[in-house]
């Protein structure tokens, strides 16, 4: 699984700018979810996620065919199974999976060999202003939890191997910068 690498970050650090901006450097091929979750419209099975019942997932956890899952705010079980891991590393191409900390935990345990990228940003501050900015009508109470939950994702930064600031302004840099790990963990890989 060394094609595979791990980006991740809070709620508006950039990191979907990021991944779609390695683009230019990598063919990509992106580590899809598993969730419980209902379709909505415009989706479909494979796009953006694999669509299951909650039995099916739960059958997956007690099977050991989740590479790891979470039960999220609204009782959807979401996670990434074993198998979608085995076709992303199997495609020849740079697998990304972005997941957030509580899954980079796990995965780490499980998959020690795939390199987590932490996308940070600049400052909380910043951060505030960037989530705004995407979402000018967002309530007082929204911005509240995301800033407290960013301020947990920063206490878990060590569980990275890596971590990018994404400046202000300088979306290019952080995805070269990005590109640039990509290719020195594969360089690595190939001297083994």
């Amino acid at each position: 699984m060394a094609n595979i690498f791990i980006i991740s970050g809070p709620s508006g650090v950039g990191e979907d700018s990021v991944i779609e901006g390695l683009r230019k450097y990598f063919e990509i091929e992106r580590v899809k979810t598993t969730t419980t979750r209902s379709m909505r419209p415009g989706e479909s099975d494979g796009n953006p996620y694999y669509f299951i019942s909650k039995d099916e997932f739960r059958k997956n956890i007690q099977g050991e065919k989740m590479a790891e899952y979470a039960e999220e705010y609204n009782s959807n079980l979401y996670g990434v199974t074993v198998s979608e891991l085995d076709r992303v590393a199997s495609s020849r191409r740079i697998g990304i999976w972005k997941i957030e900390y509580k899954g980079v935990i796990t995965a780490k345990k499980k998959f020690p060999e795939i390199k987590s990228i932490y996308i940070a940003a600049p400052s909380l501050d910043i951060l505030k202003k960037r989530i705004l900015k995407r979402d000018p009508g967002v309530s007082e109470k929204y911005l509240a939890e995301r800033m407290e939950y960013t301020k947990e994702w920063m206490k878990h930064e060590n569980i990275y191997d890596y971590k990018v600031v994404n400046e202000e302004g300088k979306l290019d840099e952080t995805i070269k910068k990005v590109a640039e790990i990509i290719k020195s963990n594969l360089n690595a890989e190939k001297l083994d």
